[in-house]
C-alpha cells in the first residue's frame, strides 16, 4: 500500500502516520511517500515497520504560477519515487492524501497503466482553502474545483474525515455512497495519557492555556493573540500563561505580533514538538483553545487538536463551527464567531470556574473513549481497503524490507 502525502512529512502528519501504522499492524506492507523537513531530512527511513521515502520539499506556492511550480515539483518527485517503490517493493494500492488535489495524476497513471487501485483520503477542501486564504474565487478556484472532481472520479474508494466531507464527495464528486467511508481523525489513547502537570510551563503564573496545531494565516492564531491582549490589558489579568505548540509559515509573523501587542512575556511559542512535549503541556493546561475562525473552510473541517484536547480531558474554548461542535459537543464553550474579545472572555470564564472545567473535561474524555478514539476509526479504515478485495491480515505485496536510501 503506497500512501502519498505532500503537505506534511511523516511521521509529523499525525493522521497519515496512524493510518500507516494501522494498515501495517493489519498485515499490509505500507510505504509512504512524503516531503522532507528539517526534523526529518532523511531520504529513506524504516520506522515501526513502515517504509518512508522522502523527497525535497517544494517551495510553497503564492498565486497561480507559484502553485504551478509547487505542484509540478511535487508531482515530479511523487512519480519518481512511485516508480522506484514499484520496482523495489511492489504495491497494489495508492492512497492519496490531499492537499493538493493533483496526486490523482499519479494514482490515475498507475491505475490505468498498471491496474493499481486508487483511494482518495480526503483531508482538506482545496477550493475552500484557497477562498479562505486569498478571500476570493476566480480562475484558480475553478481549476481547484475541476481537480477535485477529477480526483473523485479517479478514486475507487473515498475516505472522508467527517459528514461534511462525505456530502461533498456525494454532491461535487458524484461518488456513490457505498464507496465512501468516514474515518475521523480520532486520537490514539496510547499516546494521550493522563499525567501530572508540569508547573514549570506556567512560568510562575497561576493558570495556563494551550494551543496545538499548524500556524497558517487561516488558523486564527492572530485572533488568539488579540484575545491574550484583551485578557492582559482590558481585563487586567497577569496570572495566565499561554503555551502555543506548533509551527508553520506564519510563526515568525505571530511572534512579532505578540511583541507588537506587548504580550510576548505571556506567550510561549514552542515550535514543532513531539509527544514528549505535547503530552506534558496539555496535561498542565487548565484550558485548551481552538481559535480557527468561521469561514466556509473551517466550518467543514474536523480539527485534530479539538479531539486531542478532549483525549486529555481539557475543556475547550472555540468558535461555533459545525464539525468542531460535532466533535466537542458540551466539552467546549463557543465564543461569538470571529470575536477575539469574546474568545478572551470565554477563556477567563472557564479559568475562573474549576468545577465546570472538570465536568467538561470528563465529558470530552468519555466521548473520545466511547466514540471518537482511533480504536473506533481503525476498523472503518480497514473496511475501505477490504472493499477493494483484500482482507486485512493478509500481506498482498510482501516485497523486500531492507534499508536502501535513495541517492
Amino acid at each position: 500500500m503506497l500512501i502519498i502525502v505532500e503537505n506534511l512529512p511523516v511521521p509529523l502528519d499525525r493522521r497519515v502516520w496512524i493510518e500507516a501504522r494501522t494498515l501495517s499492524a493489519a498485515g499490509y506492507q505500507v510505504i509512504v511517500c512524503c516531503p522532507r523537513s528539517d526534523k526529518h531530512p532523511e531520504p529513506y527511513e524504516f520506522l515501526e515497520n513502515v517504509h518512508i521515502y522522502r523527497h525535497p520539499y517544494p517551495t510553497e506556492g503564492v498565486g497561480l504560477w507559484g502553485y504551478l511550480v509547487e505542484y509540478s515539483s511535487a508531482l515530479f518527485w511523487q512519480f519518481l519515487l512511485a516508480f522506484r517503490i514499484l520496482f523495489k517493493h511492489g504495491f497494489d494500492v495508492i492512497q492519496a492524501c490531499n492537499p493538493p488535489d493533483t496526486i490523482f495524476i499519479v494514482g490515475g497513471f498507475f491505475k490505468y497503466v498498471f491496474g493499481k487501485k486508487f483511494i482518495f483520503d480526503h483531508h482538506d477542501l482545496s477550493p475552500e482553502l484557497y477562498e479562505a486564504k486569498f478571500q476570493k474565487k476566480g480562475p484558480l478556484h475553478k481549476i481547484l474545483l475541476k481537480l477535485e472532481r477529477l480526483t473523485f472520479r479517479t478514486a475507487d474508494v473515498v475516505i472522508s474525515t467527517n459528514d461534511s466531507f462525505r456530502r461533498i464527495a456525494e454532491t461535487r464528486g458524484s461518488v456513490p455512497s457505498d464507496r465512501i467511508f468516514i474515518v475521523r481523525s480520532g486520537p490514539d489513547l496510547n499516546r494521550f495519557r493522563l499525567e501530572a502537570p508540569v508547573e514549570s510551563w506556567k512560568k510562575g503564573r497561576k493558570h495556563m492555556v494551550s494551543y496545538l496545531g499548524v500556524m497558517n494565516d487561516q488558523d486564527g492564531i492572530d485572533y488568539l493573540l488579540e484575545a491574550v491582549s484583551h485578557i492582559v490589558k482590558e481585563r487586567k489579568r497577569d496570572d495566565v500563561q499561554f503555551v502555543l505548540m506548533g509551527s508553520g509559515p506564519e510563526l515568525e509573523n505571530l511572534q512579532k505580533m505578540a511583541v507588537d501587542l506587548g504580550v510576548d512575556d505571556y506567550v510561549t511559542f514552542t515550535g514543532w514538538v513531539n509527544d514528549q512535549v505535547i503530552v506534558p503541556v496539555l496535561n498542565t493546561a487548565e484550558v485548551a483553545v481552538c481559535p480557527d475562525p468561521y469561514n466556509t473552510l473551517n466550518d467543514k473541517l474536523t480539527m485534530n487538536k479539538v479531539m486531542e484536547y478532549m483525549a486529555l480531558g481539557k475543556p475547550i474554548v472555540q468558535y461555533d463551527l459545525t464539525e468542531s461542535r460535532y466533535s466537542a459537543g458540551d466539552a467546549a464553550v463557543y465564543a461569538k464567531r470571529n470575536s477575539a474579545v469574546d474568545l478572551g472572555d470565554r477563556i477567563l470564564d472557564l479559568l475562573d470556574d474549576p468545577e465546570t472545567r472538570a465536568a467538561m473535561g470528563q465529558l470530552g474524555r468519555r466521548r473520545i473513549e466511547t466514540v471518537l478514539a482511533w480504536e473506533h476509526q481503525a476498523p472503518v479504515l480497514l473496511s475501505a481497503y477490504e472493499s477493494l478485495g483484500w482482507p486485512s491480515g493478509i500481506s498482498v505485496a510482501e516485497g523486500k524490507r531492507q534499508t536502501d536510501p535513495i541517492a
